[in-house]
C-alpha cells in the first residue's frame, strides 16, 4: 500500500465537504458562520431564495431596458434581434393598452391582438433558445415577463 505522500501525486483526493456530521450538528469549521438553529437558518434561505429571485427579476427588467434603449438607438440605422423584440414588445404594449396606439394617438385594448404577439415572442424565444447571447436572453425573458403580467392584469380587469 503506497504511503500517503504517495498518494497524493496519483488519482485524486476526496474531501466531505457536508456542514453537519452524521449525528446531524454542525461542524466545527462551520459553526462560526451559523450562530442561528436549524429552522432559523432554514427560513433566512428561503427568505433569501425568494429575495434573489426578486432582485434577479428586477436586474433582468433593468438589462432589459437599458438593452430596449441601446436596441432603440441602434435601430435607427439598422435592425437588430434585440430592436426588433422591442418592436413586438412595443406593438403588444399598445394593444396592451399601457401606451397610445402610435397611429391614432389613442389607448385601446385588444386583447387578442396582444396575445398574439406576446406568444410569437415566446415562440422566438423557444426557437432561438440556446442561439442568443446573454444580454439578448436577458431582453427576451423579462420582456415576456412583463408583457405576460400585464396579459393578465388585464385579462382579469372587469373594466375590459
Amino acid at each position: 500500500m503506497p504511503e500517503e505522500g504517495e498518494e497524493k501525486g496519483r488519482g485524486f483526493k476526496v474531501e466531505d465537504r457536508r456542514r453537519f456530521s452524521p449525528e446531524g450538528e454542525l461542524k466545527p469549521e462551520y459553526r462560526s458562520e451559523h450562530k442561528a438553529g436549524p429552522a432559523q437558518t432554514a427560513r433566512k434561505a428561503a427568505a433569501a431564495g425568494v429575495a434573489e429571485e426578486a432582485a434577479a427579476v428586477r436586474q433582468a427588467e433593468a438589462e432589459a431596458e437599458v438593452a430596449a434603449e441601446a436596441a432603440y438607438e441602434g435601430s435607427r440605422d439598422t435592425i437588430t434581434f434585440a430592436s426588433f423584440i422591442v418592436g413586438l414588445s412595443t406593438e403588444a404594449l399598445a394593444f396592451l393598452g399601457e401606451m397610445p396606439n402610435p397611429a391614432t394617438g389613442e389607448r385601446q385594448a385588444d386583447l387578442k391582438a396582444a396575445e398574439q404577439i406576446i406568444d410569437i415572442i415566446g415562440i422566438l424565444r423557444e426557437k432561438t433558445r440556446g442561439n442568443l447571447d446573454s444580454d439578448e436572453e436577458s431582453l427576451m425573458d423579462a420582456i415576456l415577463f412583463d408583457l405576460r403580467m400585464k396579459y393578465v392584469e388585464k385579462a382579469r380587469s372587469p373594466l375590459r
